[in-house]
């Protein structure tokens, strides 16, 4: 068999007209290193930006068209203001050039001073006739910094089971984790899962972060029970047999070791919930209703539509009828009024999920949490779904967002969701971006984006090519960062970005200089430009959300004793002899161990709480992050009773129970909300981040202030 035939390099001209469009002929994944894009990359990415390169003739012709378009142009789609500093993209024009600015709140001037915070629309008339209308977005120079230190705990909610939810976490359980952490622990946030609505189907992908939606909540959340109408079904028989179901379902889970089967969750709360829609609402609750509807409008309207029609053909809109798979078709307009009663139903769900969502952000708040609960934004969403459909014309055809070849997977990656584009965002004043911003603002006192790096560019993977045959996209991340500041600080919400792993020189800076935080996690925290060893605390950065581990990686019990290692041997997962494997992961938690115990952290018993060594050593972990600088500290809620298992461990999909698994203790038995709330072992820990006894003065105070 022959070898595979090398990517073909890309000619000059191919790499000139990709660069005009912000697709990167060539990146750098270390300071010593440069990888080309393949010319298949590059052509396929221009493709779907609408752009002909096809043939050397289709790349100069379109090359010369794109240079006459950048010459003539006065002014680039969207144009950003921060505070009361000029727009940059001004200072170009013509002299003479006149301005005509048509505010948000209704207002016109000729002046692109002092204007208030908002989308504008702005007009340049230069003095050769030349016209350009561009939208003008005016946001804050900066989030402003949070006035207090604060601790809070990091969960994903369908893992935390009460004795009153249907077989996985719910919104009710969220709503009582809030008010008993902030009102007993002094916590100052509760971080979760994406909520946003899930592809339908069974099996249903367990992963939260490949959505049908990220614009709605999925109803698989709600607490049956806190939905008022549910009182009064009229059917109480059914009622009666629906809580016997949701009984067993919640024991196999609590009981019988079954693992959480979202999909017979929804299954049952769909049956309920179709009884809800029976119940008339009354006067009030039709007016917040209809509230909801106006203020959602055709987003709500397109995302109940493609519920509706998915019941009829099926969860990938790209297998519907050919009339169905345009959203502003005439087709689809009469399915819409015929399905009528099942888009109104869908409706209805969204808003009682966020009703639900919002009641638990209120608890939070007079908890006396200073944040409340931060919502997670998934990095994209599911080619198949909702807003894949609903939002086509934004979205890149044929192409996946990935990663590209790094020292951890050497394969890159494909996560198989499509990428918004950026000419179309530019070319709307980044609409889709803020109305989805908008809706996660509503219940959330902060928002963690998962890949904020995303923001600045994203490896576009063409569809049927490997990882590796991808490219870079540019975005403009000064626009992307002025629509988030604007949103967040309308909301008077935090922003935390998820800039783990690769991230380009400049990103980290540039989020800072807006207020939004970064992600630190003390495995990965080194000095990788010095020796290499443990980054003292001292060290690390004030502005970041700091943390132990996540969801994606082992709890911190499983970390200090190896376990993760033997997990992924068991799985077949390693790619190198396991012995290896558990001495550089030995050695790895050995050096960090030496700092802990030099810092003075290892305390034995854990403030007098009887703990064992590995309960000592986890608190230790959490002490230091208490000695370091950062303004957030979160506690991975399964930490605080020992739990092993991570809830994710990428790689893998049937081999291990990805986003199924309930918190448990270190034994492998189940630990509700109610049995969290009495740990010992939980309140040790907590005790340790607010910083307890003795050595509280010297680690610092984190509380809620």
């Amino acid at each position: 068999m022959s070898a595979p035939r090398p990517a073909e390099a890309p000619g000059e001209d191919l790499c000139r007209l990709a660069e005009s469009y912000g697709v990167v002929p060539s990146y750098s994944p270390s300071p010593d290193r440069t990888v080309t894009a393949s010319a298949a990359a590059l052509t396929r990415t221009l493709a779907a930006l609408g752009v002909d390169a096809s043939t050397p003739e289709a790349t100069r012709a379109a090359l010369a068209a794109r240079r006459a378009e950048l010459r003539e142009r006065l002014l680039p789609p969207t144009v950003v203001c921060w505070g009361d500093a000029a727009p940059e993209a001004l200072a170009g024009l013509p002299e003479g050039t006149r301005l005509r600015i048509e505010s948000e709140q209704g207002e016109t001037r000729d002046s692109a001073e002092h204007l208030p915070p908002g989308v504008h629309r702005l007009t340049a008339t230069a003095p050769d006739g030349r016209t350009a209308d561009a939208h003008l977005i005016a946001a804050p120079p900066r989030l402003p910094t949070p006035a207090t230190r604060s601790y809070g705990l990091l969960v994903q909610l369908y893992s935390l089971l009460s004795q009153r939810s249907w077989g996985m976490g719910d919104l009710g359980d969220l709503d009582e984790l809030t008010a008993w952490a902030g009102r007993s622990l002094g916590a100052g946030f509760v971080q979760v899962n994406p909520l946003h609505a899930a592809v339908p189907g069974a099996p249903t992908d367990p992963s939260p972060y490949r959505p049908s939606s990220r614009r709605f909540p999925d109803p698989v959340h709600l607490r049956i029970e806190a939905v008022p109408e549910y009182a009064y079904v009229g059917d109480r028989e059914r009622v009666r047999a629906l809580a016997e179901r949701a009984d067993r379902l919640r024991e196999s889970v609590l009981g019988k070791g079954a693992l959480i089967d979202r999909d017979a969750v929804w299954e049952l709360k769909r049956e309920a919930l179709e009884l809800v829609a029976d119940v008339p609402l009354g006067p009030g609750r039709r007016a917040a209703y209809c509230d909801y509807l106006a203020e959602q409008g055709d987003a709500l309207e397109d995302h109940a539509t493609w519920c509706a029609l998915a019941e009829l053909h099926g969860p990938d809109w790209h297998t519907w009828p050919d009339g169905l798979r345009n959203p502003r078709s005439a087709e689809t307009a009469r399915a819409r009024r015929e399905l009528m009663d099942r888009v109104d139903f869908h409706s209805r769900l969204a808003w009682l999920t966020d009703a639900q969502l919002t009641a638990a952000q209120r608890t939070a708040r007079e908890a006396g949490m200073p944040v409340g609960i931060v919502h997670d934004l998934a990095v994209g969403a599911h080619p198949g779904g909702a807003d894949a459909w609903a939002q086509q014309r934004y979205f890149a055809a044929g192409m996946s967002v990935g990663a590209p070849p790094d020292a951890f997977n050497a394969r890159g990656q494909d996560w198989g969701l499509p990428p918004w584009r950026p000419d179309r965002l530019a070319e709307s004043g980044y609409a889709p971006f803020r109305g989805l911003l908008r809706g996660l603002f509503r219940y959330a006192g902060a928002l963690r984006i998962d890949h904020v790096m995303g923001l600045f560019r994203l490896w576009w993977v063409p569809v049927g090519l490997p990882p590796t045959e991808g490219t870079y996209v540019r975005y403009d991340a000064e626009a992307m960062l002025a629509v988030l500041v604007l949103e967040a600080s309308r909301a008077g919400a935090m922003v935390i970005g998820e800039d783990l792993g690769t991230v380009e020189p400049g990103v980290r800076e540039a989020l800072r200089e807006r207020g939004v935080f970064g992600t630190s996690v003390l495995w990965f925290e080194r000095d990788w430009d010095g020796d290499g060893r443990p980054l003292p605390p001292d060290r690390w950065r004030a502005d970041c959300l700091a943390t132990a581990t996540t969801h994606d990686l082992p709890p911190t019990a499983a970390r200090l004793t190896g376990e993760h290692v033997e997990l992924r041997d068991r799985l077949g997962l390693l790619t190198r002899p396991v012995d290896v494997e558990r001495g550089e992961a030995a050695a790895d938690t050995g050096e960090w161990l030496a700092l802990l115990a030099r810092l003075g952290l290892l305390r034995g018993t854990g403030g007098g709480l009887g703990a064992g060594e590995e309960e000592a050593e986890v608190q230790a972990v959490h002490r230091f992050l208490l000695r370091t600088p950062a303004r957030m500290i979160g506690v991975w809620l399964p930490d605080g009773v020992g739990d092993r298992r991570p809830q994710n461990l990428p790689g893998t999909w049937d081999e291990y129970p990805n986003w199924r698994l309930p918190i448990a203790d270190a034994a492998g038995r189940v630990v509700t909300l109610e049995g969290l709330a009495a740990s010992a072992r939980l309140r040790g820990l907590v005790e340790a981040v607010r910083g307890d006894g003795a050595g509280s003065g010297s680690d610092g105070e984190c509380g809620r202030g």
